[in-house]
């Protein structure tokens, strides 16, 4: 079985349970903030949904610079609505899947590299870049999404299975 094979279903999946938690994003609120460490729901909400890309430059690109030297740091767009939130999704899904529907074993296995100003964080196979610092990254947002939309009193979502809002509990 090619890697892209295994890693498909998953992303599905996922992307599936991302898409429902985005559904609910009260758009009144987007500058609540938890704690003033914290990012806002709009930001949090953006950063779940431009996720996805992010599969894109790891099968297309051999590394990403976040933060080049002498660039600022482009700032996120600002939601107008949901349904722009979810187009961006959707098409970032599209793209991604797309991407991983097309990339070889032998791509997937070569090294990608993070960089921060030049230095750099980490490089690892492709495959396990998918898995850790996209995919993992993404549900680690998406349960922040969750508790800020808890602490909002909107019904979470279930991700793998009924929430305690579905169980009406």
């Amino acid at each position: 079985m090619a890697i892209r094979d295994a890693l498909l279903p998953e992303f599905d999946m996922e992307m599936a349970s991302t898409r429902k938690m985005l559904e609910r994003v009260p758009v009144a609120n987007l500058d609540f903030k938890p704690h003033d460490k914290s990012g806002s729901l709009g930001w949090l909400a953006w950063h779940v949904a431009d996720l996805p890309a992010w599969i894109v430059e790891t099968v297309n690109k051999d590394e990403l610079d976040f933060a080049p030297v002498g660039q600022p740091r482009p700032a996120p767009p600002k939601m107008a609505s949901r349904e722009q939130l979810l187009a961006s999704f959707d098409k970032k899904v599209a793209d991604a899947r797309t991407a991983i529907a097309g990339v070889s074993d032998e791509r997937l296995a070569g090294p990608w590299t993070l960089k921060a100003g030049g230095h750099i964080i980490f490089t690892m196979p492709r495959a396990a870049v998918l898995r850790s610092f996209v995919m993992n990254h993404l549900i680690h947002h998406r349960a922040q999404l969750g508790m800020y939309l808890r602490l909002n009193d909107v019904p979470v979502p279930g991700m793998y299975g009924p929430s305690a809002d579905e169980k009406g509990g």
